[in-house]
């Protein structure tokens, strides 16, 4: 079983959908806080915060504190001695907050149905902090919070909210947490709730105590029930969240917690952004954890930053991608700082096609991504700083039962071959490794074969003829890889450059055009196209007219 877990959303959703494309997985645990404010404006934010604050001194002056803010409000203007301003002031909040109520919920709409675009995945949602109950939203089905649920022989459980107040959420609507320090096991809501349930794999926003819960200056900040829950429960997982710069990978008395950081963007209290993308994908084989994989999504690109395998009765931690895994131990931004670039339009019509077709992307093109990167990952051990771009069906999501897998093949040769790679022995020795790990599954075809050393020093050198750079640039610009991290370096190295790569996009408009108008791709597309008629997809009037400019313009 393969899971994919990610928090501390802040209303990134449609990174979040971007994640839903370009990952495989059995269940992904979406967790708190989903939601960044509950209005669509920032001033009516902050406008709602003001008025906030000035009712809760009141209530707290008028000695009501143990009404909800809404009822203290609302009661405000049966109350005689209350000044105009005030009753005016009240009436415009009872405005916002059901202003509020309506765009929370329109939000997790929203949200929803980026996720019903993953029909062959399990979907759970966690509240956090910054969210009001699911229970009354368009959510409500895939809700953990004091709910469970039973996948093959696991049960998953969940417990939501945090215990802080969240400024500018409405109090009548946040998740109650009862689960902090100080509160005794057995009046303990989530302990009472996880001790009747008892499953294995837990999530909940605020962590347990004593992991990734240290906030400076206070301390530990975590749920002491739930550690010693973990501690003394055949738990594997416990997923947590909330205090961003605590993430990493733990293992406690055999409960492995994950907290990935955030995967919105955050805005500190210096008032600066912190970037996000961050998420943990863990495998599952016999009951136990075998692999766990920290991962961070940028744009489309999915960037392996560390891994954590299982070597007997201990975990090994390799760093793959330093340079981002340093900057989030200094919590600092990374990919924030590359220059932002546009691609040259025929790219990007194409890449809004794709993205049409993988909205409705095919159970069979998950089996065959979910397997050549599980094969890939074995055949490291044999040779090492191998990836594919697949294209064709499976690149846009539309593979069937007896579609083949097209590729684009990369090594790090450093023989010098440009154009007859089927020559190289190396090329030679890597086809028949695939040929074992795929051949007897799937039909497949390479393509081109890519030397990352030649396109490395082509980018140092910034030699703009270089053929072979030219082909990794359209390969990258429109294709779907398996491996990114024997890749990411190279694509790194030239987005530090972005004159020099957009340079390149313009030269190769002769080499997309090519690749488009081939016979077999143009048969494709109009086979995708029946394909979504025949399970009652109209495809819409705009995405007609780009189709059919993409056409129109390869067959020209």
């Amino acid at each position: 079983m393969r899971i994919i877990y990610l928090t501390d959303i802040h209303g990134a959703f449609e990174r979040v959908r971007d994640l839903l494309y370009e990952t495989i997985a059995d269940m992904y645990v979406i967790a708190g806080d989903l939601l960044d404010i509950p209005f669509y404006n920032m001033d009516t934010a902050v406008r709602y915060w003001e008025m906030q604050n000035f009712f809760a001194g009141l209530r707290r002056q008028m000695g009501k504190e143990d009404m909800v803010l809404e009822d203290f409000v609302h009661d405000l203007s049966d109350m005689n001695n209350i000044s105009e301003e005030i009753e005016e002031k009240a009436e415009k909040y009872q405005h916002y907050t059901i202003r509020a109520r309506r765009v929370m919920q329109q939000k997790y709409k929203v949200l929803e149905n980026m996720i019903l675009t993953k029909p062959n995945s399990r979907i759970y949602c966690l509240p956090g902090n910054y969210d009001m109950d699911l229970r009354y939203t368009a959510l409500h089905e895939r809700d953990l919070h004091l709910h469970w649920y039973q996948i093959d022989d696991l049960k998953i459980a969940g417990y939501g909210g945090a215990d802080v107040f969240t400024a500018g959420i409405p109090e009548r609507y946040v998740v109650k947490y009862k689960a902090g320090i100080g509160v005794d096991d057995r009046k303990n809501e989530m302990f009472q709730f996880f001790k009747a349930v008892k499953p294995n794999i837990i999530a909940s926003h605020q962590p347990a105590h004593g992991v990734h819960d240290w906030v400076t200056p206070i301390g530990p900040s975590g749920s002491p029930a739930l550690r010693t829950f973990c501690d003394n429960n055949d738990v594997l997982l416990c997923f947590s969240g909330h205090i961003h710069n605590q993430w990493g990978f733990k293992e406690i008395e055999n409960t492995i917690y994950l907290n990935p950081s955030n995967f919105g963007e955050v805005t500190l209290l210096t008032g600066d952004v912190h970037e996000g993308g961050f998420f943990h994908q863990v495998e599952i084989e016999n009951g136990k954890v075998s692999y766990v994989l920290f991962r961070k999504i940028v744009e489309e690109r999915i960037y392996d930053v560390a891994e954590y395998a299982r070597r007997n009765e201990s975990w090994k931690e390799t760093i793959i991608d330093k340079g981002r895994f340093d900057a989030l131990k200094r919590y600092e931004n990374f990919d924030a700082k590359t220059q932002k670039y546009s691609h040259i339009p025929e790219i990007v019509l194409f890449k809004e096609i794709k993205q049409f077709f993988k909205t409705f992307q095919t159970q069979e093109t998950e089996e065959r991504i979910e397997f050549l990167e599980k094969a890939l990952r074995k055949l490291g051990g044999e040779l090492e700083d191998m990836a594919v771009d697949v294209v064709g069906s499976v690149n846009v999501g539309q593979a069937q039962p007896s579609s083949d897998i097209d590729m684009v093949l990369y090594m790090r040769c450093g023989s010098g071959c440009t154009d007859m790679h089927t020559s190289c022995d190396k090329f030679q020795i890597a086809k028949a490794l695939i040929e074992k790990a795929i051949g007897s599954h799937y039909k497949f075809e390479i393509l081109d074969c890519i030397d990352l050393k030649v396109v490395e020093k082509s980018i140092r050198e910034k030699n703009y003829e270089c053929e072979v750079t030219q082909r990794f640039v359209a390969y990258r610009s429109i294709c779907r890889t398996i491996n990114y991290r024997v890749i990411a370096p190279v694509e790194d190295l030239l987005n530090a450059d972005i004159e020099f790569r957009k340079e390149l996009e313009g030269s190769i408009r002769s080499y997309f055009k090519i690749f488009i108008t081939n016979a077999r791709y143009l048969q494709s597309f109009e086979k995708y196209v029946n394909r979504l008629k025949t399970v009652g997809i109209k495809l819409p009037d705009s995405m007609k007219r780009k189709l059919r400019s993409l056409l129109q313009e390869a067959r020209e």
